[in-house]
């Protein structure tokens, strides 16, 4: 794959940070696409339980082209991803080699999935810059792309909403007819921002958006065409990225200073979207990746599995999450499932051991993660407005499938704060919970936009993602 970065618009900004995990979680922060503790939870913010197109609005400004990454919130920026069309047509799919025989070859050994076509595609055999075209249409399958996109990074200043800097960094098949070309959220260490495109490149930048360096892993070839999802994961000086697709799937370290590769695994999955969950046990940081075949914590340090467990269904797309050394696992396809694992301690297979303290066989979330609050994790069923909430260390309900005020669907990721729960629809609409045992709704909030992507939450601001919008919630 041949990437050509194009020009990049500087008007200056100055930001600092510590690393990952190196300080307490600040108020200001939103780092990452799960925010600063990585459960959902800005503990130490207060944004507003009200608004409406008319009402606590600081801003709202048009995000070009198309994107699903989570806002990254530091200091005075509002960092987004989109790809934008660039109005070139893309190459013609008829005048492309046929790599069907090499499609086949990739299959030969790969166990059927419980769904699908069962297309498998391979990595790396075709030219560099081929787009893949029509293969692996699945029930919900956008067309790929019939023109080049511009993949961006953008920098809105925090107060006003206006750019501070662009950089344009030009996808080989389409997406989910929901989903998009740009859905992975960047993170940040406070002198890097480390923006992930998936097959068309990993990108480390410095704060004022110039390129560092960057990496290419070669061409996703995704289930039924779905697209790609999975953020980067960042402890300290280390990047781990996890590349779950069709062909030769495999988990990878870089040295986020350099781009250099410290350990690659091979894995044993077909796609996933989940991003990695990197905690401690002891000395050691393990990154937690759940998969249809296995859950495989790896040391950080070397790539080596350290313990594994089976349970998951098809298509892992909600994140982990960890509570006092216990970590909650959960898929929502066709074989809902939640496992949790006590990990402190563990190694080999946890499959069937006592190590597995709690399970669940429905009611789990396909796409959202799981909100992890303090003594409670709040989890929708599928893709509905149909929410659970229960205690993290027994598995015991608080209370169950509890229908949400006007909201149907849901794939954006519930946020907390304050003592509040946050729910975005589809369509608009946005429930406010008490954080309780008890299901009480504090306000239902609805805005002109259609919220796919989960909100950020910094300092006393609410930041959504709109199909169109970017929105600034705050109190004026």
């Amino acid at each position: 794959m041949s990437v050509r970065l194009h020009t990049v618009l500087i008007l200056g900004c100055l930001l600092s940070r510590c690393a990952f995990g190196a300080e307490a979680s600040s108020a200001n922060e939103w780092r990452q696409w799960r925010g600063p503790e990585f459960n959902g939870v800005a503990r130490q913010s207060k944004p507003p339980i009200e608004w409406s197109e008319s009402k606590n609005v600081r801003w709202k400004v048009a995000i070009p082209g198309d994107g699903l990454s989570v806002p990254l919130v530091w200091n005075n920026l509002v960092i987004v991803q989109t790809a934008v069309p660039s109005g070139k047509p893309a190459e013609d799919e008829a005048d492309k080699p046929d790599d069907s025989a090499n499609e086949s070859k990739a299959q030969e050994g790969r166990p059927d999935r419980a769904d699908g076509d069962g297309r498998r595609g391979p990595r790396g055999d075709r030219p560099p810059g081929e787009r893949r075209g029509g293969r692996g249409r699945g029930r919900g399958r956008r067309p790929a792309p019939t023109q080049t996109h511009k993949f961006n990074v953008i920098a809105l200043d925090r107060q006003t909403g206006s750019t501070v800097w662009q950089r344009e960094m030009v996808p080989h098949e389409g997406s989910h007819g929901d989903g998009s070309l740009a859905p992975a959220s960047p993170v940040t260490d406070g002198k890097h921002i480390f923006a992930q495109f998936g097959s068309r490149g990993l990108y480390c930048l410095d704060m004022n958006g110039n390129v560092l360096w960057e990496k290419d892993f070669g061409d996703m070839s995704t289930r039924n065409g779905f697209g790609e999802g999975s953020s980067p994961a960042l402890a300290g000086d280390t990047l781990v990225v996890n590349w779950d697709h069709e062909g030769d799937s495999f988990i990878v370290a870089l040295d986020a200073n350099t781009g250099k590769e410290r350990w690659r695994k091979d894995r044993n999955e077909a796609t996933s979207w989940s991003t990695p969950l990197i905690v401690k046990d002891g000395d050691t940081s393990l990154a937690i990746v759940p998969g249809s075949n296995r859950i495989r914590a790896y040391e950080l340090d070397s790539g080596k599995v350290r313990w594994e467990c089976g349970g998951l269904g098809s298509n892992c797309v909600p994140c982990p999450v960890e509570y006092e050394g216990k970590l909650i696992m959960m898929s929502g396809h066709r074989e809902p499932a939640l496992v949790a694992v006590d990990y402190v301690g563990a190694k080999g297979d946890l499959t069937g051991t006592d190590r597995v303290f709690w399970t669940l066989d429905g009611g789990t979330p396909y796409v959202p993660s799981p909100l992890l609050y303090d003594d409670t994790i709040y989890f929708l069923q599928k893709n509905t407005g149909i929410l659970s909430c229960y205690d993290p260390a027994t598995g015991r309900p608080h209370y169950e499938k509890q229908r949400l005020e006007k909201i149907k669907g849901v794939y954006a990721s519930p946020v907390g704060a304050d003592g509040r729960v946050y729910i975005a629809g589809r369509g608009g609409i946005t429930n406010v919970l008490k954080r309780s045992p008890t299901f009480e709704v504090l306000a239902t909030n609805e805005l002109d936009d259609q919220f796919d992507t989960s909100p950020a939450i910094a300092g006393n601001e609410i930041y959504m993602r709109g199909r169109k919008s970017l929105y600034c919630i705050a109190e004026k």
